[in-house]
């Protein structure tokens, strides 16, 4: 890990889509909603709403391994007739989920889909408004 390496901070609305992320190792993005670039060397995990305790804060974070486009339908075989599943979706590769040893938290509640980092302001931060720090140190 270098301090210039970058961070995507994503998104996690539901506990759900936790578990596709620390069990199958993947992370979806619909193309509508991608951020511009997907070349970040890491992936942090912002939890919504249904997290209880756990929301509005960055838990956790893995290495990305790689991505391909795909569909829902394939991504989800088991719901072969959602209605967005012919939508394209980025299938973000990760590595093993990492816990942070403090959450980044959030001190009020923010939608937050997408947020650019390093991982030195990432490695630094103790609330998610020190992620757009500028300046010194960084």
């Amino acid at each position: 890990m270098y301090p210039e390496d970058r961070v995507l901070v994503a998104y996690v609305p539901e506990p759900s889509d936790f578990t596709l992320i620390r069990d199958e190792g993947w992370y979806r993005i619909p193309v509508q909603y991608a951020p511009k670039g997907l070349y970040a060397e890491y992936i942090a995990f912002y939890f919504g709403n249904k997290f209880g305790a756990k929301k509005w804060a960055i838990h956790t974070f893995a290495r990305n391994l790689g991505h391909e486009l795909t569909t829902r339908r394939a991504l989800f075989p088991q719901a072969p007739d959602h209605k967005r599943a012919d939508d394209v979706s980025y299938k973000v590769q990760l590595g093993p989920v990492q816990q942070l040893p403090q959450p980044i938290i959030s001190l009020r509640w923010r939608r937050i889909t997408f947020v650019h980092t390093t991982w030195d302001r990432f490695q630094d931060a103790s609330e998610v408004n020190d992620l757009f720090v500028d300046g010194d140190p960084y």
